[in-house]
């Protein structure tokens, strides 16, 4: 099956209608964009532009330095897996608000030759000493949002560099020490700041508090670095070159994880407790991918302790069961939104570190209970806030039912020359992470990703904090495969908790309509993570408030600054998409 849809369905539809309103749209200056689900003020504008296209390779990423460095690395000889981590090393540096070494991320691999789907898990993990009450105040009541954030309690052990070196165990081609350099090169010689990064740095509020941050990222009166300066950090070049001689281990272990341990138990006003043991202890682990069918082809994402694969795959269901794709615009919002509460439900209820829960995955996919899901949508009128279900195959203790709030993170895609592929999220969790800065890096915040009520409804929650525990991500790389298996595209998203409807958005497009990546990436974002209907502003979505508060929506117009990726094969080459909400490119030989 190609990923075209039949000629008389791809020209009709209110997908289509959704990508004339984009590429008619009169164009605007690239805005300076956010990390997460922030957007510095008057960012609404895109710039249209044609997909990217190649015959050999492509690498996508959030800044055209790491898709250059990524094309770098391709054009060597290098692996799809090759060029994701010096992609990874060149966002860190260039992109600190969003992603880095010291953070996290999900990877998966696909095999062109074994044929085989590889997913891989670097999220990080809590301290050992770390326990439920972690994120609540003396009188039991929990902090607010970024009094936790702030300073060591938030701090994750980090996973990347284990996990790109297991990946990289597996699928490199070219040395490991080799990957390093173009990001070394940057960070030595020194990078123009983007309108993005200024804007980011000018608007936050907590940054500067950070001696090492302030020294870096602003001037002696506290303003941000101006658009074109010129960025060097000899710091982090220098963790680079350690971890490109020794491996994780150098990272993990020795005077770099010393260094890490002592600024976390060390912050002034909000301490942590991650140790060296801890950053010497952690694994990435392989887990099993989520796979599930959506018009003709088979879809695939990270599992657990990711909500996102799973919560894809059910909003795709309910789609498919409704034939939302055949609606009008109105129609359409209304069945995404409510299949948007449907699997934000269940999240909340069921999904967490399946280490530490017994994540009911089987169920909670299996095409007979998303089908009775789906029968609870009633084509006319909102269900205001959908009930978890009860999924088959179930097992275990009941646990209440958590919300949480995520941010940040970044996505790469790479398809190499030899057909394999790698979507990874990745992330430091809201932006520039915990506002804490080592030896050039942004440490992450992401154990603020736990639910801060270990109790809900008299019940322990799922996603609540433990020791050694991975929390809960709504991170959701994906790879999809057409009726024979072949692969069809990549894609993926940063926007925290709303990646799952950016990437859920993005399929659609692809995969029903056939639209080019670049169209389906640039799609007005709108959904429901079972609370409000959320419409993009400044986009058509935001036309629709009216129609949709009359069938009982509650409705927020907001930003929406999704970063989706995509790259898709093609009979005559691949496709490439980048999201012009941020500054992503798509390169490609």
């Amino acid at each position: 099956m190609t990923i075209a849809a039949p000629p008389d369905r791809r020209r009709t539809g209110w997908l289509y209608a959704l990508a004339l309103a984009v590429l008619l749209a009169p164009a605007a200056p690239l805005p300076a964009g956010a990390a997460g689900d922030v957007a510095p003020e008057g960012a609404t504008g895109r710039t249209q532009r044609a997909p990217d296209r190649a015959t050999r390779h492509m690498a996508a990423a959030a800044n055209p330095l790491a898709a250059s460095a990524g094309r770098e690395i391709l054009r060597a000889g290098g692996s799809a897996v090759d060029a994701a981590i010096a992609m990874q090393m060149v966002l860190g540096l260039v992109e600190p608000q969003s992603s880095g070494i010291a953070g996290g991320a999900f990877l998966l691999h696909w095999d062109a030759a074994a044929r085989t789907l590889t997913t891989l898990d670097g999220r990080e993990t809590a301290p050992m000493a770390a326990t439920p009450e972690r994120f609540l105040k003396p009188d039991g009541t929990p902090m607010a949002f970024f009094d936790a954030v702030v300073g060591g309690r938030s701090v994750g052990v980090p996973g990347v560099p284990r996990l790109l070196e297991l990946a990289h165990r597996r699928h490199g081609r070219l040395p490991w020490r080799d990957l390093f350099a173009p990001a070394i090169r940057l960070a030595e010689a020194g990078f123009a700041v983007s309108p993005r990064l200024h804007g980011l740095l000018a608007q936050d509020k907590h940054l500067r508090d950070d001696p090492a941050a302030r020294a870096l990222y602003y001037g002696p009166d506290g303003a941000a670095l101006p658009i074109g300066a010129t960025l060097r950090n000899p710091e982090y070049a220098a963790v680079l070159r350690a971890v490109a001689e020794g491996g994780a281990d150098a990272f993990h272990t020795g005077p770099i994880a010393a260094a890490i341990a002592a600024a976390v138990a060390g912050h002034p006003a909000n301490p942590g407790d991650l140790t060296p043991a801890d950053l010497a202890a952690y694994r990435a682990r392989e887990r099993p991918p989520v796979c599930g069918p959506y018009r003709g082809y088979t879809v695939c994402g990270m599992g657990p302790p990711s909500s996102g694969g799973i919560a894809v795959l059910q909003i795709l269901g309910v789609l498919e069961a409704q034939d939302a794709a055949a609606s009008d615009p109105i129609d359409a919002a209304h069945r995404f939104a409510e299949a948007g509460r449907l699997a934000f439900a269940d999240r909340a209820r069921y999904l967490a570190d399946p280490d530490y829960v017994p994540v009911p995955v089987r169920g909670l996919i299996d095409p007979g209970y998303i089908a009775g899901r789906a029968a609870l949508v009633d084509p006319q009128r909102s269900m205001g806030r959908a009930e978890a279900g009860t999924p088959p195959w179930r097992q275990g203790a009941l646990y209440g039912a958590s919300e949480g709030v995520e941010h940040g993170t970044s996505h790469i895609a790479v398809v190499d020359g030899q057909g394999n592929a790698v979507s990874m999220t990745t992330s430091i969790e809201s932006a520039f992470g915990a506002r804490l800065m080592v030896r050039g890096m942004l440490l992450n915040n992401q154990l603020t990703d736990f639910a801060f009520e270990p109790v809900a409804d008299g019940l322990p929650v799922a996603n609540r904090v433990e020791p050694g525990k991975r929390p809960r991500s709504s991170m959701a790389p994906t790879i999809v495969f057409d009726g024979d298996g072949n692969l069809r595209a990549v894609v993926g998203s940063p926007g925290g908790s709303q990646i799952i409807g950016y990437v859920a958005k993005t399929l659609v497009g692809l995969l029903e309509r056939g639209l080019d990546p670049q169209v389906a990436v640039d799609l007005p974002n709108f959904g429901s993570r079972n609370g409000p209907t959320e419409l993009e502003k400044g986009t058509e979505a935001e036309t629709w408030k009216a129609a949709l508060e009359a069938r009982g929506h509650t409705v927020s117009v907001i930003e929406m600054t999704s970063g989706t990726q995509a790259i898709v094969v093609t009979p005559d080459g691949l496709v490439g998409g980048a999201d012009t909400r941020r500054e992503g490119a798509a390169a490609g030989d």
